[in-house]
């Protein structure tokens, strides 16, 4: 966790990062179980980000009835 708040300082402000998680943002604060480290996790991530939201049925799922599994 605490290698993630490093990762995303050295990056803030000079290199584009993507993340993709199946976790909201809002839940990320249980995941790191540290509030202030999740929000400075999220605040270097979060401030001039794009971000996409997906939503809809799994293609695993879908792929697996077409092949009958």
């Amino acid at each position: 966790r605490n290698d993630l708040l490093e990762l995303m300082d050295d990056r803030y402000g000079k290199n584009a990062t993507v993340m993709i998680s199946q976790l909201p943002t809002d839940e990320w604060y249980g995941c790191v179980g540290d509030n202030t480290l999740a929000d400075a996790i999220l605040d270097r991530l979060m401030h001039n980000s794009h971000r996409l939201e997906m939503k809809g049925e799994s293609m695993r799922k879908r792929l697996a009835q077409v092949d009958g599994k």
